[in-house]
This record gives structure tokens, C-alpha cells and sequence, in this order.
């Protein structure tokens, strides 16, 4: 007999008959990089879902089958606009419907680096407005440990409904790779941990019909602080292999081969590469969210807060590079032409989310460069969280290449042709080691 009692099993014993049968309406909060892939992941599932957000741009976009979002492709958004059993709303109220309601909405840093949990409040105050019995709800933004039970469940039960028996509440967090092949939302194992157990169950049972593997945890808080390891795990990593770039790179040893050599031991090492900063809206942002919990009980991450020093530094230590390169050709950084490859945070996407590329032609502009950019992927730059930048792709000619004085490699795309790089710049600083590929380079190059 459960705990709960009769009405309890006889809530949540009603929304797992529908998430059986695959008639539980699924709705998503927030149509981005996170909640669209999720979308058609739990479509191909074989549920109902009504997605929500609060641009009506993008909800106009998604009837009319307009892509928004590059990497996802047109025959993506083509295939939601035709599906019948998809719908996209602005209207919050149209959430009631829902018999889950699934949460991915942005998690970002304050002007202190501290957690802003506003998206995921106020997102909790708008379904707490349509809460009734028998829905679940659960966050996928990465957050810090206690954030679902601590900060949501109470804006929940203000309804006068009471968790893990009226309604149900669980975190599993989304584990997207934007623009790698073969990690679709279906396809990446996905974590559940319920504020209680019959929530656990129940977020369980949805995700195991959606996604290939679904791994069970105790509690919403271990989740929550997997996710967190996830991404520190990265964060620290890439902070190594930044630093013994910089220390490399003084000896004269090129870091790209040492870490390929490294790479050739089978075990006890995974490879990671070096680069001009962190980008991204996951490996700049989630470490800090533990560093502020941690500091609320007492206790220190200098090992994380260390990372996050050396990795915030590098777009500084590449304008370095450059003064340096440039210096050497006797030409100073105020005044020179600086063409600069790629804004997006990593190759072959459109996402410029926390990519080091902004802060990067800030400082070249501050040291008086002229700067433009290439990117096939984002043809105008545009409003980033700290950064407000006036510029638009530049065509990629021999000619606009010939007329740099510096060629700074930041993001890169499969789709720039970099033979072209090679065969007319002056100089290049490359920060990725893109011109690995190019069988001849004209000019002076500098790994970065």
C-alpha cells in the first residue's frame, strides 16, 4: 500500500497510465538550444507536445517552419511546423493543458558571478499560476545543488497543492552538444532524481520512452550536482592544458603535439585542447554556481575558482600574441587590420553565447585595431549578454585576407577556406590550430 495513501496513488497512478500510453501532453518551456532538440526527441517518443515560450517571434517562426536556429537544419523546424501533434504557444495559459511540464530556460551569471535564478523563478511563478493536480514538473537548467526543492517547491505548493502527491517534482538536467553529429537529444543518457520518490518514478518513466538510457539517482540534488561535476570536470581540464599552453609556448614546444603524443597512452588520460577562452552558455557559467553554494556553507573551491581565473584570462593572453607577432614584423597593434576568424563559441554552430570572440575584438579594439570578422555561421554580430558589437561577416577574399596585417584564427569552421588564409596572409595567429590542414602557409604563423 503506498505511504500516500489511496488519492495519492490514485494522482500519480492516473499520469503514469498516461505516460504508458503516450497520451501525457508534454509541455516545454522555452523553444532554444535546450528545449527544441528536447522537443523532437519526445515527439519521436510518441508524445503530444506543446511548446512555449515567451518571443513570439520564435513561436511565429516555428508555425511557419522558419529555421532560427542554424545548426538544427530547415528540414528540422520543416518537420515541427508539419507535425500534428506538435504546437508552439506565447500564451502561458495554454500550459494547463500539460500534463508535464519540462523547464529549460537560461541559468546565467549576476554582475558578480553569482547565480541568476530569475528565468527559473519566474518560470516557476507563471506554471505555479496553472498548476493543478496531476502534472509533473521538472528542471533541466543546470543549477546549483538544492535549487528544485529549495527555491521551486515552494513557489509550487503557495498553490495550496503538496508535492509528491497532488503534483510531481524532479531536475534532470540537459546534456546538449550543439552541432555534433550523433548526440541528439534522444541519444545522450539522461539523469533523473525526483524531490521524492514518486516524482523520481514518474520523471523516470516519461524520460526512459524518450531517450535511449535514463539513469536514476537518489535525489533532485544529486543530479543537480552531477551536472555541476559534468562541466567543472571540463572547466578544470581545459584550464590544465591553457596553462601548459602558455608555459609550452614559452619553452618553444608546440602544445598541440604534446597533447597528441599524451593522447596516444590508452589509459588514464583523455585528450583536451587549448584555446582562446570559454564559451558557451554551460563550461564559463556552471562552475561558479557551485563556488557560490559552497561559500553559503562555509566552505572553499579554490581549485575551481583557480580554473576559472586561467581560463577567463586567455583572450588576454591571445591579444599578448598578437602584440607580440605583430611587433616582430615592426608594426604596432593600434592601427593594424586585424581580420578575425569566427565569433561563434565553437566550430560549425551559430551559437555566440560567452564566446571569447567578443571580449577578444573588444580588447583589439580598445588597443585601437581595426578589426573585422569572418564567420559563415553568423552573418552579423549580435547582442551578447556583456557585449554590444556593431559588425558584420566580411567576405572572405584573397583580397580582404592580403589587407590584414593579422590574421587571428578564434573559431574554427569547417566551412572557411583555409587554404586561402594560407596562400594570402601576411601573418596568422592561430588560436585552434586550424592551419594544420593547409599544405602550404605564404605568411608567418603563430600557434597561439
Amino acid at each position: 500500500m503506498s505511504p500516500f495513501g489511496t488519492t495519492v496513488m490514485s494522482t500519480a497512478a492516473s499520469l503514469r497510465e498516461k505516460i504508458e500510453n503516450r497520451t501525457a501532453v508534454i509541455g516545454i518551456v522555452g523553444l532554444g538550444y535546450v528545449g527544441l532538440p528536447l522537443a523532437k526527441a519526445v515527439l519521436d517518443g510518441g508524445y503530444p507536445v506543446l511548446g512555449y515560450d515567451i518571443d513570439q517571434r520564435k513561436i511565429d517562426a516555428l508555425k511557419a517552419g522558419r529555421s532560427y536556429i542554424e545548426h538544427l537544419g530547415h528540414d528540422f523546424f520543416k518537420g515541427l511546423a508539419a507535425n500534428q501533434k506538435f504546437a508552439a504557444t506565447a500564451n502561458p495559459a495554454e500550459l494547463a493543458k500539460a500534463d508535464a511540464i519540462l523547464l529549460c530556460v537560461p541559468t546565467p551569471l549576476g554582475t558578480h558571478r553569482e547565480p541568476d535564478l530569475t528565468y527559473v523563478l519566474e518560470s516557476t511563478k507563471m506554471v505555479a499560476k496553472v498548476l493543478r493536480k496531476g502534472q509533473l514538473v521538472v528542471l533541466e537548467s543546470t543549477t546549483y545543488p538544492g535549487t528544485t526543492r529549495d527555491e521551486m517547491l515552494p513557489i509550487l505548493e503557495k498553490t495550496g497543492l503538496r508535492s509528491g502527491e497532488d503534483f510531481f517534482l524532479a531536475f534532470s538536467p540537459e546534456r546538449e552538444d550543439p552541432g555534433s553529429p550523433g548526440r541528439s537529444a534522444a541519444l545522450i543518457p539522461k539523469l533523473v532524481g525526483g524531490v521524492d520518490a514518486t516524482s523520481g518514478d514518474l520523471a523516470e518513466g516519461l524520460y526512459s520512452r524518450v531517450v535511449r538510457k535514463v539513469h536514476r539517482v537518489s535525489s533532485a540534488e544529486v543530479a543537480e550536482s552531477a551536472k555541476l561535476l559534468e562541466n567543472i570536470y571540463r572547466c578544470v581540464n581545459i584550464a590544465l592544458v591553457n596553462e601548459m599552453k602558455t608555459v609550452l609556448t614559452a619553452l618553444g614546444i608546440d602544445v598541440w603535439e604534446v597533447i597528441d603524443a599524451a593522447a596516444t597512452k590508452p589509459f588514464g588520460f583523455q585528450a583536451f585542447y587549448p584555446g582562446p577562452g570559454l564559451g558557451g552558455h554551460c563550461i564559463p557559467i556552471d562552475p561558479f554556481y557551485l563556488t557560490w553554494k559552497a561559500r553559503a556553507v562555509g566552505q572553499a573551491t579554490r581549485f575551481i575558482e583557480l580554473a576559472g581565473e586561467v581560463n577567463t584570462a586567455m583572450p588576454h593572453w591571445v591579444i599578448d600574441r598578437c602584440m607580440r607577432a605583430l611587433n616582430e614584423d615592426r608594426k604596432s597593434l593600434r592601427g593594424s587590420k586585424v581580420l578575425v576568424m569566427g565569433i561563434a563559441y565553437k566550430k560549425n554552430i551559430d551559437d555566440p553565447r560567452e564566446s571569447p570572440a567578443a571580449e577578444i575584438i573588444e580588447l583589439l579594439l580598445d588597443s585601437g585595431a581595426e578589426v573585422s570578422y569572418h564567420d559563415p555561421h553568423l552573418p552579423q554580430f549580435p547582442p551578447m549578454r556583456k557585449h554590444r558589437l556593431e559588425l558584420r561577416s566580411t567576405e572572405l577574399t584573397a583580397k580582404a585576407i592580403s589587407d590584414a596585417d593579422l590574421v587571428l584564427i578564434v573559431t574554427d569552421h569547417d566551412a572557411v577556406n583555409y587554404d586561402l588564409i594560407g596562400e594570402h596572409a601576411k601573418l596568422i595567429v592561430d588560436t585552434r590550430n586550424a592551419m594544420q590542414r593547409v599544405a602550404r602557409v605564404r605568411g608567418r604563423l603563430v600557434k597561439s
